[in-house]
């Protein structure tokens, strides 16, 4: 398989890190942190020589102008996560873009406050979501839902959350889930979300921070309200990168809606006139505050470049031959010990799976990652395992899958 996968080149693009006697560790951690590619350093150093030589000149003057930067990944980005152009921006990060987003989309009302969310969201969007509520003077006893999955089941049908939302939707202001969970791993069908959710007068938004990347998605086609989406996992702009956002063109226009204002979303064409009235871009880009983060941009860039090249079609092709390959080899150990809470079908899942451990699951961790594995370990009792189309390859999995039954004793 990997002598024959059209994407094995991809994997010498990457800094693979290596274990105490100099091997390529197994890396199964991209859900956390994407690895660093090999031309981000040009990218970023291009920026840092531009800076070095003309200053306050590469706003206009840089070889990559540092004005209209973030302009340079509107198509790519939009490609990735199947929007139009107007309708992504990256920007700000992960949990600030959450907040001016619900600033706008979550407009609570007496007979309709409440936010449908996962039980086991990842705990930042409920930290944000509970402030959010609290904010507008409501209280979290009585305007959040949890959504939960059945009694012994570990991950939420989708019939249960159209049930959900059809029994609770007049009083449910916004619906907000994640596109994969953080804790299982299970993909959730955008499109049926968002169906069910419109139908009785929803608005709905997506947390994408392990979907970006990893899934092929559709946001525009399915009718999503708005996302936000980090870019240091499965996307490998490096530690705290910057975020993404896509706002469905249908409000883009909409001067009802409330907003925070800053002069990074006023009109280009006037911006510098420095008057204090606001004119916003006729795109997402108004839901700018300031200006972006060069450096964090170029990195940025440098991955989508691949991810372009790439194409996510063929990646997540590789993706679900990856991600069964590893399902196929731990259920042939048949041991009790661990069970994959990820659900099997392909299309409710990325490239992760989440293993609960049903003894010493900490101390099994531990034993890989001394082994040369690099996965995470999440309280109380589940080892994650991400294998990645872009770098991981079939031998990295049948290896681990090795281990995994050396230390399983």
């Amino acid at each position: 398989m990997d002598s024959s996968d059209p994407l094995k080149s991809y994997r010498e693009k990457f800094y693979i890190p290596k274990d105490k006697n100099g091997k390529d560790v197994i890396y199964f951690g991209g859900n956390s942190l994407g690895l660093q590619s090999k031309s981000v350093r040009s990218y970023v150093e291009q920026e840092l020589l531009d800076w070095e030589k003309i200053a306050l000149a590469g706003h206009t003057e840089a070889k990559n102008p540092w004005l209209p930067y973030h302009e340079f990944l509107t198509d790519q980005t939009a490609r990735l996560v199947g929007a139009k152009p107007e309708e992504v921006v990256n920007m700000n990060s992960l949990t600030t873009n959450l907040h001016l987003m619900f600033v706008s989309f979550y407009r609570p009302a007496k007979e309709r406050h409440k936010i449908l969310i996962e039980a086991s969201a990842f705990p930042s969007d409920h930290y944000a979501v509970q402030s959010q509520i609290r904010f507008h003077g409501f209280d979290v006893e009585d305007s959040l839902i949890e959504m939960k999955p059945r009694e012994g089941e570990d991950t939420i049908r989708t019939e249960d959350i159209e049930a959900m939302i059809e029994k609770e939707g007049d009083s449910i202001a916004l619906i907000w889930f994640a596109g994969v969970n953080y804790y299982t791993g299970q993909a959730f069908e955008f499109d049926r979300i968002t169906k069910a959710g419109h139908k009785k007068g929803c608005v709905v938004g997506f947390d994408l921070a392990h979907a970006t990347g990893n899934l092929e998605m559709k946001l525009h086609e399915w009718n999503v309200d708005f996302a936000v989406w980090c870019n240091y996992k499965y996307m490998n702009a490096g530690p705290g990168a910057i975020g993404g956002a896509y706002v469905h063109e249908k409000y883009l226009n909409d001067q009802s809606l409330p907003k925070f204002l800053g002069w990074w979303g006023h009109d280009k064409a006037t911006r510098f006139l420095m008057d204090h009235k606001y004119i916003p871009i006729p795109t997402v880009e108004s839901w700018q505050l300031s200006n972006p983060p060069i450096l964090q941009l170029s990195s940025l860039k440098a991955s989508l470049d691949i991810f372009d090249e790439a194409g996510m079609k063929a990646l997540r092709e590789k993706s679900e031959k990856l991600t069964a390959y590893l399902e196929f080899l731990i259920n042939e150990n048949k041991t009790e010990k661990i069970k994959i809470i990820t659900p099997s079908n392909k299309n409710e899942r990325g490239c992760q799976l989440s293993l609960r451990i049903k003894s010493n699951g900490k101390d099994l961790y531990n034993k890989l990652m001394k082994s040369g594995v690099v996965c995470d370990w999440r309280e109380p009792d589940v080892i994650r395992v991400a294998p990645v189309p872009l770098y991981n390859t079939f031998e990295d999995v049948y290896n681990f899958s090795q281990l995994l039954n050396t230390h399983n004793v």
